[in-house]
This record gives C-alpha cells, sequence and structure tokens, in this order.
C-alpha cells in the first residue's frame, strides 16, 4: 500500500493580521511557481481544488494552495465577511510573504477556481510582469454578470433581508451566509476592462452544465483575451467538478497544458 503523505501546513498573517493557512509543496529542482486558489466558500482540501496543485506538482512545480480568510478552511475570518476584495488582498498577501522565502521564482504562474479565478486574473492584469501564465477555471468575469446569475425574485430578498443562505455541498453541515455587502463588493470589478493585460498564456476551463459562470460568460472573455489562449467545456459538469471523471479531465487538461509551457 502506497503511503499517503501529508504535506506541512504553514500559517501567515493578512495585512488585517488575519491567520492564512496553506500548505506549501515545494519541488527540487523546480521549473517554477504557482499559486493555487479556491473559490466561494471553498478551501484548499476540495477535490478539484487539490486536482489543479497536484497537476502543477507532477510537473515539477513548487505550488502554493491557500485557504483565504472567510472561507469554510481553516484560515481566520467569517464566511458572511467574504468579499471579491478580501479574496483579491489575500492572493496578494501571499505572493507579497512568498516573495521572501528562497524558492520563491518569476514569472510564476497563478490557477484558481470560480471567486479565486477572478482573484487571479485580477493579479495578471495588474502585475503582467510577474506572471507567467493563468488558469482561470470557472471564472467569475464580472459582478454584472453575476447579478444576470440569479434570479430577479432571489436578488430582491437577499437585498431586503441583508442575508442569503445555503448549505455547503463540499462540507457537509456547513452553511454558506453572504450578506448583501458581497454584492455591492463585487459589482466594482470587471475582468473585461484590463483584458489587454493579459498577454501571457490563458487556459479557461468551465462545465458544460455551469450556472453561475456559464460557457457563454467564458466565451466573452475567450473571445476578449490578446494572447495565447485555450478553452475546454467538461461536458456533464455543473460549477465545481464533483465527479470523478470531470475532476481527472481537469487535471489532464492543465497538465497537458503545463507541459506546452515549459516545452
Amino acid at each position: 500500500m502506497t503511503k499517503k503523505i501529508i504535506m506541512p501546513k504553514l500559517t501567515i498573517q493578512n495585512r488585517k493580521n488575519q491567520n492564512i493557512v496553506l500548505i506549501l509543496d515545494q519541488a527540487k529542482n523546480a521549473k517554477g511557481l504557482a499559486f493555487v486558489m479556491h473559490g466561494l466558500g471553498g478551501f484548499k482540501e476540495q477535490p478539484h481544488i487539490q486536482a489543479m496543485a497536484n497537476a502543477f506538482k507532477e510537473n515539477n512545480y513548487t505550488v502554493v494552495n491557500f485557504d483565504a480568510t472567510n472561507s469554510l478552511g481553516q484560515s481566520g475570518g467569517k464566511i458572511e465577511d467574504v468579499t471579491a476584495t478580501a479574496h483579491d488582498e489575500d492572493l496578494e498577501d501571499v505572493i507579497k510573504w512568498a516573495q521572501s522565502q528562497p524558492w520563491y521564482k518569476e514569472p510564476f504562474c497563478l490557477a484558481g477556481h470560480s471567486l479565486g479565478s477572478m482573484s487571479v486574473v485580477l493579479y495578471a492584469e495588474n502585475f503582467p510582469e510577474k506572471v507567467k501564465a493563468i488558469a482561470p477555471i470557472s471564472t467569475v468575469i464580472s459582478g454584472k454578470l453575476v447579478l444576470l446569475s440569479y434570479p430577479k425574485e432571489d436578488l430582491e430578498e437577499w437585498e431586503k433581508s441583508g442575508l442569503r443562505e445555503e448549505i455547503s455541498r463540499s462540507k457537509p453541515g456547513a452553511i454558506k451566509r453572504l450578506l448583501w455587502s458581497f454584492i455591492l463588493d463585487i459589482l466594482k470589478y470587471d475582468l473585461l476592462k484590463k483584458v489587454d493585460k493579459l498577454t501571457m498564456p490563458v487556459l479557461l476551463i468551465v462545465g458544460e452544465r455551469d450556472k453561475s459562470t456559464p460557457v457563454k460568460y467564458q466565451k466573452i472573455l475567450y473571445e476578449k483575451l490578446p494572447a495565447k489562449k485555450e478553452l475546454h467545456v467538461i461536458k456533464g459538469s455543473g460549477h465545481t467538478f464533483r465527479e470523478k471523471e470531470h475532476i481527472e479531465e481537469v487535471k489532464n487538461i492543465l497538465s497537458n497544458w503545463i507541459k506546452k509551457l515549459d516545452a
């Protein structure tokens, strides 16, 4: 029986002095460095997030996979305080910490899912010289498109009550609570405004049945990307990749893309 290797967890602080818990998987003679970021209400141990991290690991990259604050992971904060801005700042703070480490390398790769994808794209738009390539998977593209993914009556009730609750499918027993302030915050963001900065290779992956960040939205971003780009649709999958075959397909697509980056 193959013994499972458990990677040590590290704890750092973000700009708000909140704990961020991360896993550092350091490669020997690494080809590069990659940061992996989960989505809204997610955590670093989700199977599809681990598959993304493993795709880089198996291609000899040092990988940083972390729990954003205000998520369902081990980092600080409460889920109801989650915002796109907080997600973005956590990614920036993790990268800033990494810059002081001996294994740090530029340019590096960024991969994320959903809200985490929006964060990696925003980082690449703001600091393109630091980024080798990005893999925004099931990415949120703009606050306006997020609004379109909800029924009007649901939005009206959410705004009126100030709170939306739903049971987490990724962590049984957990409840995702989102304040209306989440919507007000995310409306400030639109990846298309600075899409011309994305001159690095970009890999887009989305589930065929994704209702939150559907294929038609991904095509809007894809068409505007100025450089080397790919778009893959996972047949039968929704927004979060849960079936074993879907997760494996995502990993294989990502791994093949990484190999092309280093060819």
